[in-house]
């Protein structure tokens, strides 16, 4: 009776042994997600989450039917219908952001993050789908002001804490205080300014929202800044999984055709 209770322990140690060895050889089984990259994780689940402000128009903001929208959820929302996916959006300030992808409670953030060599040791870009800089902006009659340089001499109204005010001053232009962009183009219109140096989104905002407001682009500085959707390091397939689709967009127009819904022009390139 020993004899034969020994020999079927050992018998079924070994079914042990050989069930665990399976288990290993599959991904211990309920841990399967853990070898799976993020885009796998995302195309499984069916789902997409992103981290956005919700308050920063004309980017992302919530509409009259206080529903999220702007330029950057669209962009988004167009690039997760190309990827077969729905988006969830998690709302949050600025800086809680950049924390919120670090601890993975998003898997991108989709809000005018601009590319900058800081960033870009820390986070992966995709490729930019905004380009912006800074303008100078007079009343639409003016021909006097065709470059920067013809800001020398000339009274802009800046917002003196922007690096915008740093711009004008530094083409020799003399500063008015203003403590926004209405005031600025109010101060312009009423002769009490005869310039301002903003960027240029905001300016085509501006010009989508008041089309009558007597104010025009005259010059385009050739140093801009580029936007992208921002990721964690490491999770290359996901980074070129919406390049591709980035890049559609630009082929076919799409891109173009939401710049132009919500700038008046392409702002993409």
């Amino acid at each position: 009776m020993k004899k034969r209770f020994g020999l079927t322990a050992v018998a079924l140690a070994g079914l042990l042994g050989a069930c665990g060895s399976d288990d290993a050889s599959n991904g211990n089984g309920g841990d399967e997600n853990s070898s799976k990259n993020l885009l796998e994780q995302i195309q499984e689940e069916g789902k997409i989450s992103v981290g956005t402000e919700g308050t920063y128009a004309p980017f992302t903001f919530h509409d009259e039917a206080d529903q999220l929208t702007g330029y950057d959820v669209e962009v988004m929302n167009e690039v997760a219908e190309r990827m077969g996916v729905e988006v969830e959006y998690s709302e949050t300030q600025w800086d809680s952001m950049f924390e919120g992808l670090n601890s993975s409670r998003f898997d991108v953030i989709a809000n005018q993050v601009g590319v900058n060599e800081e960033r870009l040791k820390e986070y992966d870009f995709s490729d930019p789908y905004t380009v912006s800089g800074a303008v100078v902006v007079v009343p639409e009659d003016n021909t006097d002001v065709t470059s920067f340089e013809d800001l020398e001499g000339m009274n802009s109204a800046q917002s003196l804490t922007s690096n915008f005010a740093e711009v004008a001053e530094s083409y020799g232009a003399e500063l008015t205080s203003v403590e926004g962009l209405a005031q600025a183009i109010e101060l312009i219109k009423n002769g009490r300014a005869e310039v301002t140096v903003n960027d240029k989104l905001a300016i085509l905002d501006f010009q989508q929202q008041q089309p009558n407001a007597g104010i025009k682009i005259a010059a385009e500085e050739s140093d801009v800044s580029e936007s992208a959707f921002m990721f964690r390091k490491e999770n290359e397939e996901l980074v070129e999984e919406f390049n591709k689709h980035l890049a559609d967009m630009k082929e076919d127009g799409t891109l173009a055709e939401i710049s132009e819904e919500w700038f008046g022009e392409d702002v993409s390139q």
